[in-house]
């Protein structure tokens, strides 16, 4: 093996996965994994690049001279905010796959609801042959809330399916053929939206940005009758006590949820009982170990023949 320091991992997912991918990654250095026993207590000074995902709390202490941090996924706020975090660069995972898992389950969702599969699903398992009209895809609007590569990636294929797409960012994002929105006009973003799909990175000002102000302001005399949810971001941006009763009152007709404030979401979350709500457990675009390895490797050549590493978050703002 090299005499060059090894890639630290400390990933809180899938851990067979990430065992079996890292027999055969970071071949020119090799990796300390600390999932495996052996080597919790391993001396990680010489540590220069930690691949992360929910890291141990004590990790920087323990490994005070790295370089560049990697994430293990699209999002940092596991990261941003432990002690100890060292001023370098934090990098996220942007990934072909990743991306097109998102829009996937983005596209999936919003057909869904334009469709009335719930409806459907209740008259298959009643045996009831009842047929529903709905509307076409152009007589809804959906306002995508987070304009990064997964936004940018779920609007472009929203629109190939024929919806009126429409993009809200904090600042202005330009999107060809596309009209954007920025924190100023949020409110006129909301009154056209007839489907919210959160996208948002999570930050101190988008905790809890989800609730029960900002779905009534959603637009009401759409073509689907109500407005409906859809939240892929980050699970603390929203508030599911409002969204509860949102549903109950009748101010959200429907919604599609993968994340959550407390995860998983417990047994005896309302949610899992509302009608019209699809639940899914966090699973709308999974890291693949294989490209989020091979990501850090290019990443990482790059840095060291001192070119810029790509996706790094900016602090300020938290993505």
């Amino acid at each position: 093996m090299s005499a060059r320091p090894p890639v630290l991992v400390d990933i809180k997912f899938n851990p067979e996965g990430v065992a079996r991918v890292l027999k055969t990654a970071f071949a020119d250095r090799g990796s300390i994994n600390l999932a495996e026993p052996a080597n919790r207590g391993r001396d990680l000074s010489e540590i220069e690049y930690a691949l992360l995902w929910k890291p141990d709390a004590d990790l920087f202490q323990r490994a005070p001279n790295l370089k560049a941090i990697f994430s293990g996924g699209a999002g940092v706020d596991h990261i941003i905010g432990m002690d100890g975090l060292p001023d370098i660069p934090i990098v996220r995972f942007v990934d072909r796959s990743l991306t097109t898992r998102m829009s996937e389950w983005v596209v999936m969702q919003c057909l869904m609801h334009l469709r009335g599969q719930y409806a459907h699903d209740i008259s298959q398992r009643q045996r009831q042959w009842a047929k529903l009209i709905a509307p076409e895809a152009a007589e809804v609007t959906v306002g995508v809330m987070g304009l990064g590569i997964l936004g940018q990636d779920a609007v472009a294929k929203l629109k190939v399916m024929g919806f009126d797409v429409i993009g809200w960012s904090r600042t202005r994002r330009e999107i060809d053929g596309v009209e954007t929105f920025d924190a100023r006009a949020l409110d006129r973003f909301l009154a056209r939206t007839d489907i919210l799909v959160g996208l948002l990175p999570l930050t101190p000002e988008t905790t809890g940005f989800y609730n029960s102000g900002l779905f009534k302001k959603l637009r009401r005399d759409g073509a689907l009758g109500k407005p409906v949810f859809i939240n892929a971001g980050r699970g603390k941006s929203q508030v599911e006590a409002d969204i509860v009763s949102a549903i109950a009152d009748g101010t959200l007709g429907g919604a599609s949820l993968d994340v959550f404030e407390v995860e998983p979401l417990a047994s005896g979350s309302p949610l899992w009982d509302l009608e019209n709500v699809f639940i899914t457990p966090h699973d709308a675009a999974v890291s693949e170990e294989n490209a989020l390895f091979r990501h850090v490797e290019a990443q990482i050549a790059c840095f060291e023949r001192g070119e810029p590493l790509q996706f790094v978050v900016d602090r300020a703002v938290g993505y």
